[in-house]
């Protein structure tokens, strides 16, 4: 069944302040429950606040993205729950016209699915803040691009990238193994690559804030939001590298 037209709501206005409600609301006991939908979408709101506010900066830093939000209310598409809200930036619609005429219709059919596109995101859950790069199995074509990159490049560079980012964390998939940004050594990340298959598992690089229940401490504080916002520029470089573009097409290169 088809997805349903996107529609955000009206983003937040004034300050960006976190709440308990806003992890409330998509705790294990709450996500199945309509009623909260209204909770859920106050934080949904300021997530699209956050990702719109950051615009600008972005573009400056080289990203010219748009922003969509995920669904606040239990469905179909988010399996009847909903235990994390998050912000999507990913190419906006010039670029995506780019890549679509490159693909051709049939490689390119839901291009417009935000997670079929290398993204920044940023999140709620119930015990966490996260702001994260992301490149979904389903974003074959941008796994495919950096993987190539890689190829032609060799691997300094990537590295290079990653290890700026310490405080993230280079994640494949559902997989256990934890590659710190930061640290990574070049045959860490020689065993990161070999294991990882572009339209099969998820590239993430991932900083999550905790905010357990009786202790969110810096995540309802003045600030938390700004913070969140100054890490997903730091994620810039990493993301024009990675995500297809003009200046990073290697998607058919040999």
């Amino acid at each position: 069944m088809p997805a349903p037209k996107h529609t955000d709501p009206k983003p937040h206005t004034g300050p960006i302040l976190f709440e308990e409600g806003d992890f409330h609301g998509v705790s294990d006991g709450l996500a199945r429950d309509p009623q909260y939908n209204d909770r859920r979408l106050i934080a949904r709101r300021k997530l699209l606040a956050l990702g719109k506010r950051a615009l600008p900066a972005l573009k400056e830093a080289g990203a010219t993205l748009e922003c969509r939000t995920s669904l606040h209310n239990p469905s179909q598409y988010n399996g009847n729950k909903v235990t994390r809200l998050w912000a999507y930036l990913t190419r906006a619609k010039a670029d995506k016209k780019e890549l679509k005429s490159i693909l051709g219709r049939d490689l390119a059919k839901d291009l417009d699915s935000a997670y079929k596109n290398a993204y920044l995101c940023i999140a709620i859950e119930a015990e966490a803040l996260e702001v994260s790069m992301r490149i979904h199995p389903d974003a074959w074509y941008d796994g495919q691009n950096l993987k190539k990159r890689v190829a032609a490049q060799g691997k300094a560079e990537l590295l290079r990238l990653l290890n700026e980012l310490p405080g993230f964390q280079l994640k494949m998939h559902d997989w256990q193994g934890e590659w710190r940004c930061g640290d990574i050594s070049p045959e860490r990340l020689e065993e990161f690559l070999g294991y990882w298959t572009p339209g099969e598992h998820s590239f993430a690089v991932v900083q999550r804030f905790p905010a357990p229940k009786g202790a969110r401490g810096p995540a309802l504080e003045e600030g938390a939001a700004e913070h969140m916002e100054s890490e997903l520029l730091r994620l810039v470089p990493l993301y024009r590298y990675t995500a297809w573009s003009e200046e990073s097409s290697y998607l058919f290169s040999s």
